[in-house]
C-alpha cells in the first residue's frame, strides 16, 4: 500500500487489475463485493510459482499490475 501512496499511478494500476479479477455477477452473491474466487487465485499462484499456497512479493504484484495495464 505504501508503494501506491508514493506512486499514484501504481494505485490506479492496482485498482484496474483487482477489477479484472472480480467474478462475473459478483453483485448477486453475498458478501456483495467484487472479491476474486479462491480457486482461481490458487490456480494463478500454481501457474506462476508452482505452488497453490504461494504468496507473491510486493515487487511481483507491482510488476504484474504494470504489465497487465500496459497491455502485456
Amino acid at each position: 500500500m505504501m508503494r501506491s501512496v508514493r506512486r499514484p499511478s501504481l494505485a490506479f494500476d492496482l485498482l484496474r487489475v483487482s477489477w479484472q479479477f472480480r467474478p462475473r455477477q459478483w453483485y448477486r452473491q453475498f458478501p456483495f463485493l467484487p472479491l476474486p474466487d479462491r480457486e482461481y487465485l490458487r490456480w494463478r499462484m500454481h501457474t506462476a510459482y508452482g505452488d497453490q499456497g504461494a504468496f507473491p512479493s510486493a515487487d511481483d504484484v507491482e510488476r504484474y499490475a504494470r504489465w497487465s495495464v500496459r497491455g502485456g
